[in-house]
């Protein structure tokens, strides 16, 4: 564990995305396929008070990328056709394409974002996505683009292509000289935390720990991000990554970003080795604590959390996994993401 804060708030003109409460939210909600999703108490997994936001079924697309990439995609249409309604500029989003790279829920999201809004996407894909995520891509109307190599490759070969045909290359990280439409995916991800403030004001209870899975961080940073600057009570927040591809924690105590090898990790949506800036640069000052978790931890978490109800896979269990290398009180609160169903793994 890597102990790099102290729980404080931040304002939104401390973090390095647009931040709002309410405008990626008034956006999705002219998706059709939007709804909250629950926050379920949920008894047995541990000794603590535990939530789960459960994003096994976003959108009829089973994971939290559902609300990134989907409103990148609007937000992109609206801002080129100067219309506040995506769905009405058709012309427009007609002639947009839309290219990512992906290890599947990324490429789900912005495949079905294009299909809603009447643009063109094409998903890159490296050879350890499953094909049944191509399936579901393509099922979206996107044309699937399969490469060898890693997930980084793939995230290569996608910019490359942008840049050949002069399409729109909307990653979900982001690097020096590239982060306005990965703040767009983010800004859309903030769309769950606000979710949960909503639920928590309701019911006069927040949590005192949160605890965010990060694969190139941008659920975790979008959601940190948004606690730190909305929620009326700051709980710890803690990092948690697959110990093969500690890509945050090395970068946070590197102070730069700093590359993560290690093998292939069953946590396939978290297993990459290389930070978002974006991320980096949130966390570093929202986040409290980075841990990691093994692949086996995190299958056990998933099989736990499954078998009360919530199917999910190793990527949605990490968190569930991290919370006994806590050593936290019995009077503790906790609340963790599920942040994908088992569809397409």
């Amino acid at each position: 564990m890597y102990h790099a804060n102290t729980t404080q708030p931040l304002t939104p003109a401390d973090i390095p995305f647009r931040i709002h409460a309410d405008r990626p939210l008034a956006l999705l909600r002219q998706c059709p396929a939007y709804a909250p999703t629950p926050l379920r108490e949920v008894a047995r997994l541990t000794a603590n008070r535990l939530w789960i936001k459960d994003e096994t079924t976003r959108m009829r697309l089973g994971s939290f990328k559902a609300l990134g990439g989907a409103f990148a995609v609007a937000q992109m249409i609206c801002d080129r056709s100067g219309l506040p309604d995506p769905t009405t500029a058709g012309d427009v989003a007609g002639a947009m394409t839309f290219i990512t790279a992906s290890a599947g829920n990324h490429g789900l999201s912005v495949a079905a974002g294009a299909q809603v809004f009447g643009a063109t996407a094409k998903i890159v894909l490296s050879a350890s996505v499953p094909e049944a995520f191509a399936n579901r891509i393509r099922a979206k109307g996107a044309d699937v683009i399969r490469i060898d190599g890693s997930y980084e490759d793939s995230v290569t070969e996608a910019a490359r292509l942008a840049a050949e045909h002069g399409w729109i290359h909307l990653a979900d990280g982001s690097w020096e000289g590239y982060t306005e439409a990965p703040a767009l995916v983010m800004e859309g991800y903030t769309v769950l935390a606000e979710e949960c403030r909503q639920a928590f004001e309701n019911t006069e209870s927040f949590p005192d720990h949160v605890l965010l899975q990060a694969g190139v961080g941008g659920l975790a940073a979008a959601v940190a991000g948004h606690i730190r600057c909305f929620w009326p009570k700051q709980p710890r927040i803690t990092v948690v990554e697959p110990d093969a591809a500690p890509c945050l924690l090395r970068s946070v105590q590197a102070g730069a970003l700093t590359h993560a090898d290690g093998p292939v990790s069953n946590m396939g949506r978290l297993d990459c080795k290389d930070a978002s800036l974006l991320a980096f640069e949130t966390l570093r000052r929202a986040a409290d604590d980075f841990v990691t978790v093994t692949d086996a931890q995190a299958a056990e978490a998933a099989a736990r959390m499954t078998a009360t109800g919530i199917a999910t896979t190793p990527s949605g269990g990490a968190a569930l996994a991290a919370i006994p290398l806590l050593d936290l009180p019995a009077e503790a609160s906790i609340m963790i993401i599920a942040s994908e169903g088992t569809e397409g793994n």
